[in-house]
C-alpha cells in the first residue's frame, strides 16, 4: 500500500512545480478585424516630349525622378501633388494654410527630382515629368 501513494505523489508534482502559464494563454488572441487598413494611393511618372526615344534613359530618369521625389514627401506625394494642383487653380484666399503649406513643398520636391531625373540625359529643352495617381 506504500508503494502505490508514493507512486501516486510523483505522478501529480505540487502547485508550486507546475509551469507558469504561457504568455500566449495569457492574451486574447490577435484579430486583424481591429486593424484599419490605410488606404494607400499609388501613382505612376512618366518622362514626356523627351527627344531622344532611348527607352532605358527614359526609365532610369523616372525612376531617379520617383526615388527622389519619395525621399522628398514620403507619404505625401499624391496629396502634396493634390494641393499643388488646387493651389494652381485656386486663389491663395480660396486655400488653407496648411494646402498652401503642401503645395510649396510639391514644387520645391518637384523641382529637386526633376533635377535627378534629368541628370545625364542631355538635351530637355521639352520634356518634363509627368506625375499621376492611379
Amino acid at each position: 500500500m506504500a508503494t502505490v501513494t508514493a507512486m501516486a505523489a510523483v505522478a501529480e508534482p505540487p502547485a508550486s512545480m507546475s509551469p507558469p502559464p504561457s504568455r500566449a494563454a495569457r492574451e486574447a488572441p490577435f484579430r486583424f478585424e481591429d486593424i484599419e487598413v490605410e488606404p494607400r494611393v499609388t501613382y505612376t511618372v512618366r518622362l514626356a516630349d523627351y527627344a531622344h526615344p532611348a527607352a532605358d534613359a527614359s526609365k532610369v530618369a523616372e525612376q531617379r525622378f520617383r526615388r527622389e521625389i519619395d525621399r522628398q514627401l514620403g507619404d505625401d506625394v499624391v496629396p502634396a501633388l493634390r494641393a499643388f494642383q488646387n493651389a494652381s487653380e485656386s486663389s491663395e484666399s480660396d486655400l488653407s494654410k496648411a494646402e498652401i503649406a503642401m503645395a510649396k513643398r510639391w514644387a520645391k520636391a518637384y523641382d529637386a527630382a526633376r533635377t535627378a531625373g534629368f541628370r545625364d540625359l542631355g538635351d530637355t529643352d521639352e520634356a518634363f515629368f509627368d506625375v499621376r495617381p492611379v
